[in-house]
């Protein structure tokens, strides 16, 4: 059986899918057609439909509950890993409601997370995660907010931290940021959902039990990155919750849900969040 799968040429996911799509493991008769794009690509394919199983922002997730259903396995969370707000080392910035915000994409949990700490930002412009600290220094915008391999490299260029969005989820919240999911069609078989989930994690597995197998696949996709920071990535942002996302992992997601309908930054239908 042949399914589409989505997720980022960024190294955590290609750590994380390297055994499943490359066949290091046995996946039992399924065989998966990758689509790699940039995290806000994948929200907007997801909310049209486009693909089987993809890797998605939890914030995207609240506008495809219909659709699709979250697997245990594959997930990015953690403490004190979110996004950070930049600008340059010039800048002379006094109120941030009226500046211009270079943001990842409206749908991101960057995006989310800084509504949450600033609700009342006016100019946000949406950019390609890694064209944002470009932006910034070339005086497209004044600030920018950069998730994924910029939070390690951001200093190096000339870029200031404003505020770390995961420093101020976790002293709001005390729970792991819910960073992105991996998602499946809710119309599929439940025998194959549950497959799909168990593969997954046994991809996550062989990675974490052989972790220099996945770095071709890693270096393949990663464009310019040098092998220091892509291994900082992946440890940042797989580990037990990419396994499993647990009680703490699916308590996390809710939180983060009820604090958004709470202050009216969205609003969804309930819907079963996870696969049994």
């Amino acid at each position: 059986m042949n399914l589409t799968i989505g997720y980022s040429p960024c190294p955590n996911d290609c750590f994380v899918f390297d055994a499943l799509v490359n066949k290091k493991i046995d996946t039992e008769g399924l065989n998966f057609e990758v689509i790699l794009e940039d995290i806000e690509t994948l929200n907007k394919k997801a909310l049209k439909g486009h693909l089987d199983i993809t890797k998605l922002s939890f914030h995207a997730y609240v506008y495809n509950l219909k659709q699709y259903i979250l697997l245990r396995a594959g997930s990015a969370l953690g403490f004190n890993c979110g996004p950070i707000l930049v600008t340059s080392a010039k800048s002379k910035i006094k109120n941030l409601d009226d500046i211009s915000i270079a943001i990842p994409g409206k749908l991101t949990t960057a995006n989310f997370l800084l509504s949450l700490a600033y609700p009342n930002l006016k100019n946000k412009i949406e950019y390609t995660f890694s064209d944002i600290e470009e932006a910034v220094l070339k005086g497209k915008v004044d600030a920018g907010l950069i998730i994924h391999e910029n939070r390690f490299t951001y200093h190096e260029k000339g870029l200031v931290k404003i505020i770390d969005l995961g420093e101020y989820w976790n002293s709001l919240i005390q729970a792991p940021i819910p960073l992105g999911g991996i998602v499946i069609k809710r119309h599929l078989d439940k025998d194959l959902q549950q497959k799909v989930n168990k593969l997954i994690k046994k991809s996550v597995e062989f990675a974490f039990q052989n972790p220099e197998s996945s770095m071709q696949y890693v270096k393949q996709n990663a464009q310019e990155m040098n092998e220091e920071v892509m291994k900082k990535h992946i440890n940042l942002y797989v580990n037990s919750f990419s396994l499993d996302l647990g009680d703490i992992g699916i308590n996390a997601v809710e939180l983060m849900f009820n604090k958004g309908k709470e202050l009216k930054l969205f609003d969804f239908e309930t819907n079963q969040l996870i696969i049994d």
